[in-house]
């Protein structure tokens, strides 16, 4: 599956308009006004084609001037771009864009890179995005429960418990439904409590939910929850706002994603800019496929370490060479960073952008490949 979206995005680096995003509660938000955009895109459509000075300022300082220009009224702006590890934002005049091109949620936006400047267009109200929207909102099923996610390993973590929950998901079918007020108070970075209910027993929690700038974590009794349902890895929670409660509901049976057959190597990805910087090495990693197939192997004494110094050394393998490496993974909160030799294997391997290098962990060992 991963692969097939791999295949699929070359195309696109042809169009246009090279990154494509559908405007979020918090991209609209005028009262802490930034633009997020994924990692990928911003550092194969326009990093890449940035001078070394300002990607080694990028790195260094996090985030680097750029101008910008609306290209549909012409007009020119100073503004930033800030690294935020596992996505950028693009700060400065943007509350000013929102208000003046009356922005919303579900709008799109359409970014490319020309003659050193950042261009960007946003579809009308009438364009057919919204009509779009409407579609995909419409089965029985995603109405009464719009947020599912399978549990990963750090969700089920009773030393540390919170429930992990995707942005995006949680600012179109939660926050929407809050005060400004509530909004405020969660763009402060102060928890908000919220009551919740188990639609499976109608037990009710006093609970909260905190911003975690990429994500949201809901945390309060979510470890009693943990211990009392019984819930593990692969276990799939769905998830809903209606009159000011969060319902949720954790169906019984194993889910598609518990009985799916695990792939040799189930975590695989393209590389990208910052993963064959060797000013700055390291291979970045999704969380939850770290958590999902390697941090499932470990015992709960490295999981703990690895919490608590934020990095464990490990051993890994070229699968394509035999050659070892003694290295370190780090966690960084939504994601991780494998470092130590990265820099050695990225000249050995001549690696480059678009790269597929696929991981698993075999016998204590995290092995990797990089397919000819």
């Amino acid at each position: 599956m991963r692969r097939t979206t791999y295949h699929n995005a070359a195309p696109l680096a042809q169009d246009l308009w090279s990154i494509r995003k559908a405007l979020t509660l918090s991209d609209v938000d005028i009262t802490h006004p930034f633009l997020t955009l994924p990692r990928q895109g911003v550092e194969d459509h326009i990093v890449v084609h940035m001078s070394p000075h300002d990607r080694e300022h990028l790195r260094n300082v996090e985030h680097v001037i750029v101008n910008a220009q609306d290209d549909d009224t012409g007009e020119a702006y100073v503004m930033k771009l800030k690294w935020r590890g596992s996505y950028y934002n693009l700060i400065g005049k943007w509350g000013k864009i929102v208000r003046v091109k009356g922005l919303d949620v579900g709008r799109e936006i359409k970014i490319r890179w020309s003659n050193g400047c950042l261009h960007f267009s946003v579809s009308p109200p009438q364009n057919v995005v919204e009509p779009q929207i409407r579609i995909v909102a419409a089965p029985q099923e995603q109405q009464q429960w719009p947020i599912k996610k399978v549990l990963t390993l750090s969700d089920v973590d009773t030393n540390h418990p919170f429930l992990h929950l995707a942005r995006r998901p949680v600012e179109d079918h939660i926050l929407v439904y809050l005060t400004q007020q509530e909004r405020e108070q969660l763009r402060n970075e102060e928890p908000l409590n919220v009551n919740a209910i188990d639609n499976d027993t109608g037990d009710l929690y006093a609970m909260k939910l905190k911003w975690r700038g990429s994500y949201y974590n809901l945390i309060g009794n979510w470890g009693k929850i943990v211990r009392r349902k019984g819930l593990g890895v692969g276990k799939e929670i769905k998830m809903r706002w209606a009159n000011r409660c969060l319902h949720f509901s954790v169906p019984q049976g194993p889910t598609a994603a518990a009985l799916a057959v695990l792939d040799q190597w189930p975590i695989k990805k393209a590389l990208t800019l910052s993963d064959v910087d060797t000013n700055h090495p390291f291979l970045t990693l999704p969380g939850k496929a770290v958590e999902d197939h390697i941090l499932m192997h470990w015992t709960t004494q490295a999981r703990e370490q690895l919490r608590d110094d934020r990095q464990l050394n490990i051993n890994a393998q070229d699968f394509d060479t035999g050659d070892l490496y003694a290295m370190k993974l780090r966690w960084r909160g939504s994601y991780y960073n494998l470092i130590g030799k990265w820099g050695q294997i990225i000249r050995g391997k001549q690696l480059h952008v678009g790269k597929e290098i696929r991981v698993c962990w075999d016998n204590g060992c995290l092995l990797f490949s990089v397919p000819q």
